[in-house]
Parts: structure tokens; sequence; C-alpha cells
């Protein structure tokens, strides 16, 4: 039986995926870790990513086979310490490669982002292949990390396998430090019956994704025959793409009550390097990828799930 390793489980992907996990391989052979204490969880350690050491007994006592290495800090609250995100994201990954290596772990799994992306990318339909030459510290550490990654699958064999995440929305927890986190945040305010500011202006078009499709991709790539994939830096992943205007005008059909007005921040500086849209048709042709939510069954989800488990009290 595998037995997996989740770093950063308690941030709005990790949540989710150690879930879905748990489905598939039982609670005791996922082991989910943070940098935060967890006492709701039967079976959870407390982990610094940064102490190599610390993570060597995690990995060697749970016997560990698969690695799912979430922990990062986002684009936006990256560039209030870049000396400290590039820490985080890339040199306690490089730690992880070396411990994989040494360990011989079967697998492991990291997000990239379309954080890679920079100026100088396509920004429509943007390719798999492509200049990726990013303007913030988060976005640099991903390139870096894509680039190790392939490094030790060539050089050693390390099974490292990756996504592109685009935005991701979900309702079980609250993004933080993201530049796309307006998106789930606007949700929140509109069952409140709050008033929305977005920190985006209202076309800033960006590539968007239910939290089920990013789940169900990542679980469906690691579950991939290897000699399927030719790509180990990071595969494009893709599902649709839209405005804040936009889902504004999709959550206003539902509530017509909600108002929303824009006042860029320092994070449109950051969205207007990205791509607007993305080419994932590698992901498509070699693990046969396919999204099954757009942005109108999205807000359905979102709205439904937010008032179902009452993490929001609609008014």
């Amino acid at each position: 039986m595998e037995q997996i390793l989740v770093t950063g489980a308690l941030g709005q992907i990790g949540s989710d995926l150690v879930d879905a996990l748990r489905q598939k391989y039982g609670t005791a052979n996922v082991l989910s870790t943070d940098i935060r204490n967890n006492l709701d969880d039967p079976n959870y350690a407390m982990l610094d990513i940064l102490n190599k050491q610390r993570f060597r007994e995690v990995m060697g006592d749970h016997k560990i086979t698969q690695v799912y290495h979430l922990a990062a800090i986002l684009s936006a609250n990256g560039e209030w310490n870049p000396a400290k995100t590039w820490n985080v994201n890339f040199n306690a990954f490089l730690s992880l490669l070396e411990l994989s290596n040494e360990m011989s772990i079967d697998k492991v799994f990291f997000p990239a982002t379309i954080a890679v992306h920079g100026p100088t990318t396509p920004k429509t339909n943007t390719p798999q292949y492509t200049d990726l030459s990013p303007e913030t510290v988060y976005g640099i550490s991903k390139v870096s990390c894509e680039l190790w990654a392939n490094y030790y699958h060539k050089r050693y064999g390390l099974d490292v396998r990756s996504l592109r995440y685009p935005g991701v929305i979900g309702w079980k927890a609250l993004p933080h430090g993201g530049t796309t986190d307006y998106a789930v945040e606007i949700f929140h305010a509109a069952l409140k019956g709050e008033h929305y500011t977005c920190f985006l202006d209202a076309d800033t078009r960006l590539p968007m994704m239910y939290i089920d499709d990013a789940i169900r991709a990542t679980i469906e790539l690691m579950d991939a025959p290897a000699d399927q994939l030719t790509v180990r830096t990071s595969y494009n992943l893709a599902a649709m793409s839209f405005t804040p205007a936009e889902i504004a005008a999709k959550i206003q059909e539902r509530l017509p009550n909600f108002t929303i007005d824009y006042q860029a921040d320092f994070r449109q500086a950051i969205a207007a390097t990205w791509s607007e849209s993305i080419d994932d048709s590698l992901a498509r042709k070699d693990w046969n990828w396919a999204h099954q939510y757009n942005l109108d069954n999205l807000v359905d989800e979102m709205l439904h799930q937010l008032v179902t488990n009452k993490i929001v009290t609609h008014v």
C-alpha cells in the first residue's frame, strides 16, 4: 500500500487533496503535514519544510512512497519578503528532491503555476513550451523548481510530476496571498449581502479552475503511466478564463442585489504579466485530461456548497 505525505496540507488545495487521497488510499495511509498544529486530524504531523533533518525523519518514520509537496508562499504575499519566499519555495523543494532520490521515493508531485509566465509570454492560448520570464519571486521560484524537477528526472530517474495550476476556486478554505483570491472572496461577500471591492481591474482576464477539477487533474496525473508522460517540467492545465466583471455578472444573475466596484492594488501589475488563456493540449493528449466545470456550473456549485456546508450564512 502506498504511504503518502502531503506538505502544506492546511492550505486551500491541500485540504481538498488530503480528503481525496484519503478516500482513495485510506486515512492511515495519507499523512498530512503543515507548519501549524492540527489536533482535529487523526494522521497529522507538524513539519517545517525548511528543516531538512525533520523532513527526512518524517519521510523515514512513515515509510513514505509518494510526496505531494504543496507548501509554498504565494504570488502576492511573496513580494513582501522575496528572500523568505525563495527559501520556502525553492530551497525546501531542492531538499525534497535530494531526500526523495536518497530514499528512493516512487513519485513526487509539486504544483507549478501560471505565475511562471511573464510579460514576454504569449498571452492568448499560451503554449506548453514558450518563454518563461516571470517578474515575481513566486514565479521565479516555480520556474526554477520546474527545471530542477526535470534535471532530477533526467539525471537520477526520479519520477517528479507537476501541473501549472491556473487560479483555483474552492469553497472549503479561503486562499491567502494569491493574485486570484478575489474569485473566492467574491462569493463570500455576495452571500453575506456585502458590497465587494475587487483588487483587480474589471477586465483582467485570467485562467481559472474549480477545485474539484484541480484535485482530479492532480490525482489523474499521478496515476498516469510514466511512459506516457512527455513533460517533466510542468504540464499546462486549463479549464476556463474569465474577468472579474464576468464572474460578478454571473453571480448577479443568481443574487441580483450583489454589488461590486474595482480598486486595483499592486496585484493588478502581477496579473497583467500573466496569460489570459492556456493551451493544455499535451495534458489532454498524454493523460486524457478533460475539465468538467465551466463558469456557469462553477458559480452554481460555489454558491450551493458555501450555503449547504454553512461556510457562509446567506442573508
